[in-house]
C-alpha cells in the first residue's frame, strides 16, 4: 500500500493498493487507484474496482487484449534459426515484495520462458505514482524484445478520452473521444516527444478542470512512446503506456535487461487541475528545478541570421534600461550558418562575422548585469558542412540512401561514438571560450528511417534517446553554472522525463499572444508555468500578421517564464516604458506566480478564458480574465475561483501596470467588487462577474486575504 502526500490537505490523495502477494502468486495485480479526500476505509478496495487488474496483461491469464509485453526468443537450431519461443509468459512472483516508505518492488520470473520481470512503484512528491518494468532475459538464446507496457485499471464510469493533437505552432490542443470496445491508439513516431505530448486522461464523461474522476497517464520519456485504452466485452477497460520499440532495437541476450520508461499516473476525484498540480509539486521538488526564472531577451524575431555586433549591443543597451536579464544571441553565430542551409554539425565560432569570437558580446552583456546565452542544435547535421563532408557516415539512415531532407538537415548519428564525441567537445570549446550561462538546446526535424551506420542501418531511435540524455548529462556536469532550455521546433520536446535536466522549455514557436493562451494553458496540465518559456513579440505577429496591444502580449507573458521576442530598436520610447513596467510587475510577482497552485476556471463562455495563480496557504490569489473573442451575449461571466479559505474575507482589486479597458459595462476602478470584502465560499460558490469586455484583452485581479 502506497500513500503519497497530497499537494494540499483539501486536495484528494492518490493512493495506489496491491492485493496481498504470497510468492507463486500471479504478478502484479493492482486492486485500486483512486483520489479520494481523505484517509478513510483506504484498507478496502473500492467498490467500483475490478477485481483483477495487473499491471502487466498477459495473454496467459485469460486476456485476449494486446498484451503488457511482446516479443519472442530466437533460437539456433538444427533446422536454422527457429523464432517464436517464450512468446507468452505467465509471471509468478519468487518472493516476497521490497517495500519501503515511497516504493514497492515486486520481482517476479518465468521459469519456463527463462524471463525475469521486476516491476517498481514509486510515490512522488504530490500525489502522482510512477511505475515502470524491467525485464531479464534469463535464458541462453536471444530474447526479441517488441513491447512491454505499464497498465492501469479504468472503472466502468470512466469512458471518455482526452488527449491532445498537436503540431508545429499550434502545440497540445486537447480532443476528446468516447470510449467503446476494441483499442484507441496513439502512437508517437516522430523520435523525440511531438508536438501532441504524449499523455492521455481518461475520465467520467464532461469532466472538466473541476468536476469528474479522471485517470492521468504519461510516459516519461524523450524518443518514441505508445499509449492505448482498450476493453474488450470479458475484460474491463484500462490505460496501457510504453515506449514504442522499432524493429530489432531492444534484443537481450542472456543477462542483459530492458526497462521501460517511467509512467506517470495522476489520479483524481475532482477533474484535470488537482492532477495539474500534483505534478507541478513533483516538478518543484527536482533539483534542477528553477526557482525564479529571469526575464530574457531572444534575439531570432529581431536579426534572425543577421549577426552584427553594433546591433545587438543596440539591442542589449535597450534590454538592459527595461530590465532585461539575460540576452539570447540565437541561430547563426557558427560556420557558414548564414541561413538554415548549412553548418550544423561544425560548431566554432565563424570568424567572418565574429573576428574576435562571441567574448566582446558576452562581455558587453555581463557588464550590462545580464546573462548571456546561445543556441545549439547538436544532434542535427546540415549536408553543407565540413562535418558532413568529411563524414557523411555520421547521418543517421536506414540504408545507403540518405532520408530526406526537413529544413535543409539531417539526423546526426549520436549512438555513434565518433559522432558523439565529435559534438560533446567541439560544445565544449565554445562554452570554455567564455562565460555561456545558458544554451537554447533545439532540435528541428523528426527521426525518418533513423537507422545507425554503426549498426547496418538498424533502428536506433531508442538508443538516440539515451546518447541524447547522456550526452546532456555530461554537458551538464562539465558546465554546472549553466541553465539548459529544450527546444524542439518550439515544444516538440516536452516531457516528465527531460525535465529532470533541464530549467526551462521553449512551449511554441508560436508568439501570437492569442495563440499562446491556449497552447500555454494546455500546456500547464504536465508543466508548471516556471518552465514555460512565453515571450512577448512584436505588436504584429511574425507567424500570425495579427496585431494586439502590447497590454495583451505582456499579460500573456507573465504567466509563464517571461522573455521579449521582438526587435525594440523599433519600440518607441512609450512603448519601452510600458515594457519596463510590466517587467518590473513581474519581477516583484514572479516568486508568487511560479509557487502557488495554478487555478482553471471552467466557462460557459468559450469566448472568454480564466486562469490564476493561488498561494500555498491560500492569503492571496492573481487571476486573469481574458476576452479572447466578441461574446454571443451581453450576460458577461462569472469567475468562480475554488481553492481559496472558505471562511476567510478577501478584498480584490485590480493589478499589473495595465488599467481594465473599456466593456459595454461599467467596471469599478477599485475592483471587480469595488471595495466590498467577500467570503472564499462566496467567490467559489456566487463568483464574480466581469461584463462582455473588448476582444483580446485581459484583466488581472488581485485576491488579498484581510
Amino acid at each position: 500500500m502506497l500513500f503519497p502526500q497530497p499537494v494540499h490537505s483539501d486536495q484528494p490523495l492518490t493512493y495506489m493498493a496491491l492485493g496481498p502477494i504470497t510468492p507463486g502468486a500471479d504478478i502484479p495485480d493492482i486492486r485500486g487507484l483512486y483520489a479520494g479526500p481523505d484517509l478513510d476505509g483506504l484498507e478496502q478496495t473500492p467498490a467500483w474496482a475490478p477485481t483483477h487488474s495487473p499491471l502487466l496483461l498477459e495473454h496467459a491469464q485469460n486476456t485476449y487484449l494486446h498484451p503488457g509485453l511482446t516479443g519472442h526468443r530466437i533460437a539456433q537450431g538444427p533446422e536454422g534459426i527457429q523464432a517464436g519461443r517464450s512468446w507468452s509468459p505467465r509471471f509468478l512472483v519468487e518472493s516476497q515484495p521490497e517495500q519501503a516508505a515511497d516504493s514497492l518492488t515486486i520481482k517476479a520470473r518465468d521459469e519456463d520462458a527463462q524471463l525475469g520481470l521486476e516491476t517498481r512503484v514509486e510515490a512522488m512528491a504530490g500525489g502522482s505514482l510512477r511505475i515502470r518494468h524491467t525485464l531479464s532475459n534469463l535464458g541462453v538464446d536471444p530474447f526479441l524484445l517488441e513491447g512491454l507496457e505499464v497498465r492501469l485499471p479504468l472503472d466502468d464510469q470512466q469512458t471518455q478520452i482526452l488527449d491532445f493533437a498537436g503540431r508545429h505552432e499550434r502545440e497540445r490542443s486537447p480532443q476528446r473521444h468516447d470510449l467503446a470496445d476494441g483499442a484507441w491508439v496513439r502512437e508517437f513516431r516522430w523520435g523525440r516527444t511531438g508536438f501532441e505530448g504524449p499523455v492521455v486522461m481518461v475520465g467520467t464523461p464532461g469532466f472538466n478542470f473541476h468536476h469528474g474522476r479522471v485517470l492521468c497517464v504519461q510516459p516519461a520519456w524523450s524518443g518514441n512512446t505508445v499509449l492505448r485504452v482498450d476493453r474488450n466485452s470479458a475484460t474491463p477497460a484500462g490505460v496501457s503506456a510504453g515506449e514504442l520499440l522499432l524493429p530489432g532495437e531492444v534484443v537481450l541476450s542472456k543477462g542483459q535487461e530492458y526497462s521501460t520508461p517511467w509512467i506517470v499516473v495522476t489520479a483524481s476525484g475532482h477533474g484535470m487541475d488537482p492532477i495539474m498540480n500534483s505534478l507541478h509539486a513533483w516538478e518543484r521538488t527536482l533539483p534542477e528545478h528553477p526557482r525564479e526564472q529571469p526575464v530574457i531577451l531572444n534575439v531570432w524575431e529581431a536579426i534572425a541570421f543577421n549577426h552584427d555586433f553594433n546591433t545587438l549591443r543596440d539591442l542589449a543597451d535597450r534590454a538592459a534600461r527595461i530590465g532585461v536579464e539575460r540576452l539570447v544571441l540565437d541561430d547563426g553565430w557558427f560556420h557558414l550558418r548564414r541561413d538554415d542551409k548549412a553548418g550544423l554539425g561544425d560548431w566554432w565560432v565563424d570568424p567572418a562575422v565574429w573576428p574576435q569570437g562571441l567574448e566582446p558580446l558576452v562581455d558587453y552583456a555581463h557588464k550590462l548585469g545580464m546573462q548571456f546565452g546561445l543556441w545549439f542544435e547538436p544532434e542535427m547535421i546540415n549536408p553543407d558542412s565540413d562535418a558532413f563532408r568529411d563524414h557523411p557516415e555520421w547521418v543517421m539512415r536506414a540504408s545507403s540512401r540518405n532520408p530526406e531532407l526537413q529544413r535543409n538537415q539531417l539526423v546526426l548519428d549520436l549512438t555513434n561514438p565518433q559522432a558523439f564525441n565529435h559534438v560533446l567537445e567541439a560544445m565544449t570549446k565554445v562554452l570554455e571560450s567564455c562565460q555561456i550561462d545558458y544554451v537554447k538546446w533545439d532540435h528541428n526535424r523528426d527521426l525518418l528511417e533513423a537507422g545507425s551506420q554503426a549498426h547496418g542501418g538498424a533502428p536506433a531511435i531508442h538508443e538516440q534517446t539515451l546518447a541524447y540524455y547522456r550526452l546532456l548529462d555530461t554537458l551538464r556536469a562539465r558546465f554546472p553554472k549553466v541553465e539548459w532550455e529544450s527546444c524542439a521546433s518550439g515544444g516538440g520536446r516536452i516531457d516528465l522525463g527531460v525535465i529532470e535536466k533541464i530549467r526551462r522549455f521553449w512551449n511554441s514557436d508560436m508568439t501570437d499572444a492569442l495563440s499562446r493562451q491556449l497552447i500555454q494553458r494546455w500546456t500547464e496540465q504536465t508543466v508548471a508555468p516556471e518552465y514555460i518559456g512565453a515571450h512577448i513579440s512584436q505588436p504584429s505577429s511574425q507567424q500570425t500578421g495579427r496585431t494586439y496591444s502590447l497590454d495583451f502580449r505582456a499579460a500573456t507573458a507573465v504567466f509563464g517564464s517571461m522573455g521579449i521576442e521582438w526587435d525594440i530598436r523599433q519600440a518607441s520610447e512609450e512603448d519601452l516604458e510600458r515594457l519596463k513596467e510590466w517587467i518590473t510587475w513581474y519581477k516583484a510577482n514572479r516568486g508568487f506566480l511560479q509557487s502557488g497552485r495554478v487555478v482553471r476556471l471552467d466557462l460557459a463562455d468559450p469566448s472568454v478564458l480564466a486562469h490564476g495563480v493561488v498561494a500555498p496557504d491560500r492569503s492571496r490569489a492573481i487571476l486573469a480574465h481574458v476576452q479572447l473573442d466578441e461574446s454571443l451575449h451581453n450576460r458577461g461571466v462569472y469567475l468562480r475561483i475554488p481553492g481559496l479559505d472558505p471562511k476567510a474575507r478577501y478584498r480584490l482589486a485590480w493589478t499589473g501596470p495595465a488599467k481594465p479597458r473599456a466593456s459595454l459595462e461599467h467596471l469599478d476602478p477599485m475592483g471587480p467588487l469595488g471595495t466590498a470584502e467577500v467570503t472564499g465560499t462566496y467567490l467559489e460558490r456566487v463568483g464574480i462577474r466581469i461584463p462582455r469586455c473588448q476582444p483580446e484583452t485581459i484583466r488581472l485581479i488581485d485576491l488579498v486575504r484581510v
